[in-house]
């Protein structure tokens, strides 16, 4: 499977601090993923991409770049992340599932204004892909460039944004978007239709479960996803760190080694939040920097706020002690991990609804749709 990796700040960053230099940077679980748990397939180095928002004053579309090079041998990337900032960032290194190895396969996947990226895969994909591909309105079926069901679900994401009234083409407001519950409501929507899908052709098959690690924007909110669709397994791992500043940490003094991995760690000096990072696995092996997105979840970030809200469908439990097993995601490569980060192997471990970590100072459990709202400010 891939890895993926954003980076939504009040200020802007360079991209090699995220994306080359940290110790277990997104470019490093290219070639060494310590969660990935496919050893037979050991790399995630069919291609990579990075996309990020420049200066308004250049057009709200973002800039991509994909390679099929994987990113540990790719000069180029180097030369880029190291002369170019952001305050919004979408990074992803790919392993193959569906699609052949090519640019327009790599994320992230845009449109205008939206990035899309992808870490999982869609259940009985090629059965269902003809009735899914039909059902998008002839513009989004048109946007398809590559042959990943991750792209066809980004499509799918266009039209369900359409179908409610909301047009993709539509100018947006700088500063606001789409908003963050209009991006938030078309990914459910994907979700459910994807889901649709597969029970109508497929029906209950044991290999019809999706594992839907979804990351949308529109420049200004994001809005990701940790899903599985099962009542009885976990979901492919996803945690988020928020703080003030993503600081190198100092060498020590005996340290003569120039090739030292550098470590990096997420400050916190107030109860705000400048900056708020979402990845497949963590950048940095500082547990405490760290949470665990919980399984059929959402996670948004608006204006630096964290809202954490439970994805409420067939596949839904209010119990928690609802208990899930690592089985299936582990056999398609995947990390799982429970609320504490520590990989869970096969068997059966509690499903936490919540956890309070170090950084969070306010985390309150809500319902779906949008009432009370889960939220980190700290």
């Amino acid at each position: 499977m891939c890895r993926f990796m954003v980076y939504k700040g009040k200020d802007e960053i360079l991209l090699s601090d995220l994306i080359l230099n940290p110790s277990h940077s997104i470019l490093t679980q290219s070639f060494d993923s310590r969660l990935r748990l496919d050893r037979r397939r050991p790399h995630n180095g069919d291609g990579f991409g990075i996309g990020y928002y420049t200066s308004p004053s250049l057009g709200p579309e973002p800039c991509v770049f994909t390679s099929t090079i994987p990113a540990w041998n790719c000069i180029n990337l180097s030369r880029i992340a190291s002369k170019t900032t952001s305050s919004l960032i979408f990074a992803h290194v790919r392993a193959t599932t569906e699609g052949n190895l090519s640019d327009s396969n790599c994320h992230p996947f845009s449109y205008r204004s939206l990035m899309f990226m992808h870490n999982g895969g869609i259940g009985c994909w090629k059965k269902i892909k003809r009735a899914l591909a039909m059902s998008v309105d002839e513009q989004w079926f048109g946007v398809v460039g590559g042959s990943t069901d991750s792209e066809w679900a980004f499509a799918l994401f266009l039209d369900c944004l359409d179908k409610a009234g909301i047009s993709p083409d539509g100018d947006v407001v700088p500063g606001i978007g789409f908003g963050h519950t209009v991006l938030r409501q078309a990914l459910l929507q994907t979700v459910g239709r994807i889901n649709a899908f597969i029970a109508a052709v497929v029906g209950q098959e044991e290999d019809s479960r999706s594992l839907l690690n979804f990351a949308v924007t529109d420049g200004v909110s994001v809005v990701c996803t940790r899903y599985v669709s099962s009542k009885t397994d976990e979901a492919a791992s996803l945690f988020f760190s928020s703080g003030t500043s993503w600081k190198e940490v100092e060498p020590c003094l005996n340290s003569g080694d120039e090739e030292r991995e550098r470590d990096y760690v997420m400050e916190r000096r107030d109860k705000g939040s400048d900056i708020v990072l979402v990845a497949s696995e963590p950048l940095t092996f500082e547990r405490d920097n760290w949470v665990t997105v919980p399984t059929n979840s959402t996670l948004t970030i608006s204006k630096q706020t964290v809202m954490i809200h439970p994805i409420i469908d067939e596949f839904y439990s209010s119990n928690p002690a609802h208990e899930r097993t690592s089985a299936f995601a582990q056999a398609k490569g995947q990390t799982v991990t429970g609320a504490d980060k520590r990989v869970l192997d096969g068997s059966k471990a509690p499903y936490f609804i919540l956890r309070m970590e170090n950084q969070i100072s306010r985390y309150v459990q809500s319902s779906f749709p949008l009432t009370e709202e889960v939220v980190s400010e700290a």
